[in-house]
């Protein structure tokens, strides 16, 4: 892979180290909740809450890597069918029972809910048909063999038929449709502030420790590590990079840390044969023909950014320097694909070949 990869940002998360069992627990979040809906926009603040409330037939751990969820199993019966066999005993927020109706509702309504921003259709676009084998269990077809079915379907928030079917996003919104199966069921939401959240005693992982939870906005940096130290709230997430070091040596304070699943990367425009937008020689001239067609400028790029530079300095030490798309224990990982080395000469040298002899690294 020759696209310049910059470096995958670190999750990270603090709460007070001392902290006792409470019925309550505050959350503050640095990202807006756009809304309840499950299916509406495909954003970290939305997903996060939706994992309180609802489920989803496949799981990810900690390391992204799937778990049985809402099913309990699934298999290849031919090369363009997967069957699922899905939990049984699960209930509703309301009571009522989950069923693979439930689940053929939510493929078809997936990719069709109006006015979303950027949804989760592309998670579902390989499912032609679901055939409903009996209550627990489904049969998705697609038109050709799809090996990561099991993977796309981890991103698609399961919702109850009975709820939600004719419901738009306002009414996930006010609460009458966010009928989920997750370990907390929906209060109040109130856009731009706050999510109430009290606790499933029936959720079939058995009930959460806490009996409610708060999860609130709190989208400036200062304000958020502030709400954490005054006991506000209890944890946090997008740790300040300028409250990080301070906040490891507070005794009160635990700081958690993950390798997130954040890209940050460049790509070069191949959508053009002939002159590029803002691409220019050392006398500012366009340049007549595309130079990024060119295998060797792509390598001598990739090689003049230094990406443990940009981990260090630019992201402060919350980031890791990387060659791949996805970081270590995330499907497709390939453990032998190292970042390329920094290395400045040799781009000059490549660029040179490539008939860019002045070209400065």
């Amino acid at each position: 892979m020759h696209r310049p990869i910059l470096a995958a940002a670190l999750t990270l998360a603090a709460l007070p180290a001392l902290a006792q069992p409470a019925s309550t627990l505050n959350i503050g979040i640095g990202g807006a909740v756009t809304s309840v809906d499950p299916h509406f926009y495909n954003a970290s603040p939305n997903n996060s809450l939706s994992m309180h409330v609802f489920d989803r037939l496949v799981e990810r751990d900690a390391r992204a890597q799937p778990f049985p969820g809402l099913a309990e199993s699934w298999r290849v019966v031919s090369d363009t069918v997967w069957e699922f066999k899905l939990r049984a005993g699960v209930k509703w927020h309301d009571g009522r029972d989950f069923t693979a109706d439930d689940v053929a509702f939510t493929i078809q309504r997936t990719p069709n809910v109006p006015n979303s921003p950027g949804g989760f259709g592309g998670f579902v676009r390989a499912i032609e048909r679901v055939e409903v084998v009996d209550p627990l269990t489904l049969r998705f077809h697609t038109a050709r063999p799809h090996p990561l079915l099991p993977t796309e379907l981890a991103s698609v928030a399961i919702i109850a038929r009975h709820a939600a079917e004719g419901a738009g996003t306002e009414d996930f919104n006010s609460g009458r449709a966010a009928i989920g199966t997750g370990p907390y069921r929906m209060v109040a939401y109130r856009s731009g502030d706050r999510t109430e959240l009290a606790r499933n005693d029936g959720y079939f992982r058995g009930p959460e420790p806490w009996a409610r939870v708060n999860y609130r906005f709190i989208g400036n940096d200062g304000a958020r590590t502030a709400a954490l130290l005054a006991g506000d709230v209890d944890i946090i997430d997008q740790v300040p990079s300028t409250d990080l070091a301070r906040l490891k040596r507070d005794p009160k304070v635990t700081v958690s840390e993950i390798q997130g699943l954040r890209m940050i990367y460049l790509v070069m425009d191949h959508s053009r044969r002939g002159q590029v937008p803002f691409v220019a020689d050392n006398d500012g001239k366009p340049l007549a023909t595309n130079p990024f067609d060119d295998l060797r400028v792509r390598r001598a790029l990739s090689l003049a950014i230094n990406r443990a530079a940009l981990a260090e300095r630019v992201m402060e030490g919350t980031a890791q320097p990387t060659g791949q798309w996805l970081p270590d224990g995330t499907f497709g990982y390939n453990p032998e694909i190292r970042p390329p080395a920094f290395d400045p000469e040799a781009a000059k040298k490549l660029l040179a070949e490539a008939g860019f002899p002045r070209a400065s690294a």
